[in-house]
């Protein structure tokens, strides 16, 4: 063996890459924090990965080098494209499938651990793999229901057993993968036991996420983010792979964070979520008293581009409808018009607007939205009694002021924006249609709010046209 081969597998030189890999892994994170940085992060990370796979692949011990490079080979051709090719709008399956996918190896790596090694692992090593082994099946097959309900291969709405059984369900399966844990860890060797194990928990994955309806898929995707997270973390304590645990424990640690954040955000605490029962597209619920019996005011392009040429501040707040529509750039070429006249324009962000965290922060970076413009939820409601015409793009439910003003709601008390509360209401939507949380909107028929059908992208771009015939 060569000099250079012999210093690349001196495991002090590989410990120290280690280091380097996952100090890459933090200031990439860091760096995400920031729309103007974000992009370097996420490649500061990527680099970051690559060397702990390489230092990895580069200690003793390694073998079948064949079927090693047929797995990269065959992800990153799955991988490469897949990312480069997903649409906006199918952004949040994505990140179910591809957090799936993850939650997923973590539980291959433990049964196979478990398979070569048995008991002999030792309780050190045997409890992290057994708790990867549960919380990465979890994680994978709950993840596959969430990418299924967002891509309506399953319905949206909750779907669960009648009364407590569901309860009583997930509890059970819980319960029988701990016992069975236990009784391994104490010294009894059953290869059936820890596929049990990871049958039990794949079922509680599917018990646990079917339930849970369409409104709060993306407290669900964050949720599961942190469990692939401290699956891995646990894996690469059975594995004794420092960067695995570093990078692990980053991925639980902050979408434990983002998933507590948005549950405060919409006022529901974490195992409500869990019980699931809400949202998904059922029948409209009236969300108002008498509000089946009201009419929404239609109105036109060109009455709306009057509207917004002689105001003075406009808020536009984006939703899923303009994610569907792809209608960003179109939005962007409209309040560029709009600031040429004078107007201040600023954007309205609601933290679970869309299908997964920060889905339209990064739509509207997409279409070089300058980030100073985009108000958080608790800056710029009490700014809306002072504000001309507030646009609303497909945003349903967080706008809806049954949150806030209708107990009997079953979205009563989570935090929206009070559009409302505007000297003017501009809706664009394609119908009557509800939103995600399958309940009405009783702003469509307030005194101030008028609706402008049809295709958002097509709505933005004909009202952008009368307003440069003004």
């Amino acid at each position: 063996m060569t000099v250079s081969g012999i210093f690349l597998r001196d495991d002090t030189v590989l410990d120290y890459a280690y280091i380097v890999a996952f100090s890459l892994f933090i200031l990439g994170l860091m760096m995400l924090t920031t729309p103007g940085t974000a992009r370097r992060g996420n490649k500061v990370a990527a680099v970051g990965m690559a060397i702990a796979i390489a230092d990895t692949l580069l200690r003793h011990g390694i073998h079948r080098w064949g079927l090693i490079i047929l797995g990269l080979a065959i992800g990153t051709a799955i991988g490469i494209p897949a990312a480069r090719n997903v649409k906006m709008t199918a952004m949040p399956q994505m990140v179910a499938l591809f957090n799936g996918v993850g939650g997923g190896a973590v539980a291959l790596i433990s049964w196979a651990e478990y398979r070569h090694f048995g008991n002999s692992l030792g309780s050190k090593h045997l409890i992290p793999t057994l708790f990867a082994a549960i919380v990465g099946s979890i994680s994978f097959w709950g993840s596959n229901i969430a990418f299924g309900k967002l891509q309506e291969l399953l319905p949206g709405r909750p779907i669960m057993l009648p009364g407590r059984l569901q309860t009583v369900l997930n509890a059970t399966l819980l319960t029988a993968a701990v016992v069975m844990s236990v009784i391994i860890a104490t010294g009894t060797h059953s290869g059936l036991m820890f596929f049990l194990i990871l049958v039990a928990a794949a079922i509680l994955g599917n018990a646990i996420v079917l339930p849970i309806g369409g409104a709060d898929m993306p407290v669900v995707i964050s949720l599961l983010n942190a469990f692939t997270g401290l699956s891995a973390a646990a894996a690469g304590i059975a594995l004794d792979n420092i960067a695995m645990i570093v990078a692990g424990m980053l991925v639980g640690a902050s979408g434990s964070i983002l998933t507590n954040l948005m549950a405060e955000a919409m006022n529901r605490s974490i195992p409500a979520i869990v019980a699931g029962g809400f949202g998904g597209g059922g029948a409209a619920i009236a969300a108002a008293e008498g509000a089946e019996e009201r009419t929404a005011r239609s109105t036109t392009a060109d009455d709306v581009a009057i509207q917004l040429s002689y105001a003075n501040r406009v808020v536009i707040v984006p939703g899923y409808g303009m994610a569907v529509a792809q209608a960003q750039h179109a939005v962007r070429e409209l309040t560029k018009l709009l600031e040429k006249q004078g107007v201040d324009v600023a954007y309205a962000i609601h933290p679970v607007a869309g299908r997964m965290p920060g889905h339209m922060n990064v739509l509207l970076a997409e279409a070089d939205v300058p980030y100073d413009q985009l108000k958080e939820m608790d800056d710029i409601n009490p700014q809306f009694s002072q504000i001309d015409v507030a646009l609303v793009i497909g945003a349903n439910d967080v706008t809806n002021p049954a949150a806030r003003d209708v107990p009997d709601s079953p979205i009563y008390g989570m935090p929206i924006l009070d559009v409302d509360k505007a000297h003017s209401v501009i809706v664009l939507k394609r119908s009557m249609n509800t939103g995600f949380a399958g309940i009405d909107n009783p702003l469509f028929y307030k005194e101030n709010t008028s609706m402008l059908f049809g295709d958002a992208k097509e709505s933005i771009q004909h009202v952008t046209e009368e307003v440069k015939a003004l």
